[in-house]
């Protein structure tokens, strides 16, 4: 027994040296991920937030001034307002979207006809710049040839020759522009869902079925559950991209009227690069970050489901 103990112990050896090697192999394929992550994200992350701390204009130097932009922010109307839409477009975007985008997984995951070609019609918001979009709402939106001014007319609503400034009063440019984002975004939430519930066995549902259970019971406790990872982080990227948004807004609004439809990084484009203030522009976005990392925890917790569900360790 001892000799035979002795004879396995060079093996085991063996086997751990080839996993430390492996290990060390990954981390040198890790490498220069890290460095460009340090030195293009890192990096200007670190020297925004101190930029954020001085009184930086363009042209010249800074002097650190502390927190003295921070609680400038807090009392300039403008900037709570842009916060205050910034959460409720990200909201309502967001919501609308994965609604929208989730019945249409359900939808186009059935058998039915011509589904490929469905399937490349709904991308295409989704592959069309941005810029180019926004220009296409702005004439939708445009206060005599509107389309939905048009369809409100021939059904009687509006009488001919009454217009509607979509993008001229505060309200109706805050929900046209809201509109726009969800339309954009709508096909990548459709087709990442689409892709999670083909990887969800048709067993499940057969064994569902079996059990009486109706199609709203198959969809909460089979169909939910096994989607959640996926929502989570196509929930988390949705969240970013909305919060973030700042090409489809400038291009349709740039932020009026009246500061109506400012966002927080409309805002800080416009106070930091147009206005010359880079510390006060710094400051603004150093602000989002908070929302950012409280959509990544969301994320995180998500994946933590995940790993309960495979019957793994949170640890």
């Amino acid at each position: 027994m001892a000799s035979g103990s002795f004879a396995a112990q060079p093996e085991t050896t063996a086997w751990t040296r080839l996993m430390v090697n492996r290990n060390w192999l990954g981390f040198w394929f890790m490498v220069p991920t890290m460095i460009f992550l340090l030195f293009f994200l890192a990096w200007p992350l670190i020297l925004g937030m101190w930029m954020s701390m001085t009184d930086m204009r363009i042209g010249r130097g800074g002097v650190f001034i502390g927190l003295e932009n921070y609680q400038y922010l807090l009392e300039d109307r403008d900037f709570l307002n842009a916060t205050g839409f910034t959460l409720a477009y990200t909201a309502v975007a967001s919501v609308v979207k994965f609604a929208v985008g989730l019945y249409l997984a359900i939808l186009l995951n059935n058998h039915m006809p011509l589904k490929a070609f469905i399937r490349a019609i709904v991308l295409i918001p989704f592959i069309v710049p941005t810029v180019l979009s926004a220009v296409a709402f702005w004439w939708i939106f445009d206060t005599q040839f509107s389309i939905f001014t048009w369809l409100l007319q021939k059904a009687g609503f509006l009488a001919k020759g009454q217009y509607i400034n979509w993008l001229g009063d505060p309200f109706l440019a805050q929900c046209s522009v809201i509109f726009a984002n969800i339309w954009r975004g709508i096909p990548f939430i459709a087709i990442t869902l689409l892709a999670g519930l083909q990887t969800v066995s048709p067993s499940l549902y057969e064994a569902a079925t079996l059990d009486g259970a109706s199609g709203w019971q198959r969809f909460r406790f089979v169909t939910y559950p096994l989607l959640t990872p996926i929502i989570a982080v196509v929930m988390t990227f949705s969240v970013l991209f909305t919060f973030t948004d700042f090409q489809l807004i400038w291009a349709m609004t740039r932020g009026g009227p009246v500061n109506a439809t400012q966002l927080m990084a409309t805002l800080s484009y416009q106070r930091g690069i147009l206005g010359g203030r880079l510390g006060e522009g710094a400051a603004i976005a150093t602000a989002m970050v908070p929302f950012l990392l409280a959509a990544i925890m969301i994320s995180w917790f998500g994946l933590q489901r995940r790993k309960w569900q495979q019957g793994e360790s949170n640890d």
